[in-house]
């Protein structure tokens, strides 16, 4: 099994909504196979707790506008690891440090990463 058609635009979108808030190393695992919950994994990092807030605001704006209905959110308290849940695509926004201890790319390593095109350099003014 592979991801949706729709869960892999919401995932560009997700992806490139993160970026324009300086979001790192943006990462898209099809995790369809082994969860039937899921089909994406979006991975990103931010650099600090407030540039991780401000990742996870700007995915979630976008994802709302593409017609994803946010189903749960955890972590955003914390800043350190926030977890946006659309159903077909979860958003899993690290800081840098948290990222590496938790390493998901690890844990889901024989998933096929899913090649996402950020397009041009969104200016995030």
């Amino acid at each position: 099994m592979t991801a949706s058609d729709r869960a892999k635009e919401l995932t560009v979108v997700a992806a490139r909504a993160a970026d324009a808030k300086q979001g790192d190393d943006i990462v898209a695992l099809d995790v369809s196979g082994p969860l039937p919950l899921a089909d994406v994994f979006l991975l990103v990092t931010g650099r600090s707790e407030r540039n991780v807030l401000a990742i996870c605001d700007e995915v979630e704006d976008r994802m709302i506008e593409a017609g994803a209905k946010p189903l749960r959110r955890e972590g955003r308290s914390e800043g350190r690891w926030v977890l946006l849940d659309f159903g077909d695509v979860v958003v899993h926004v690290f800081h840098e440090e948290d990222r590496q201890f938790y390493s998901l790319e690890r844990l889901w390593k024989d998933c096929p990463v899913i090649p996402v095109d950020l397009g041009t350099p969104v200016d995030p003014a």
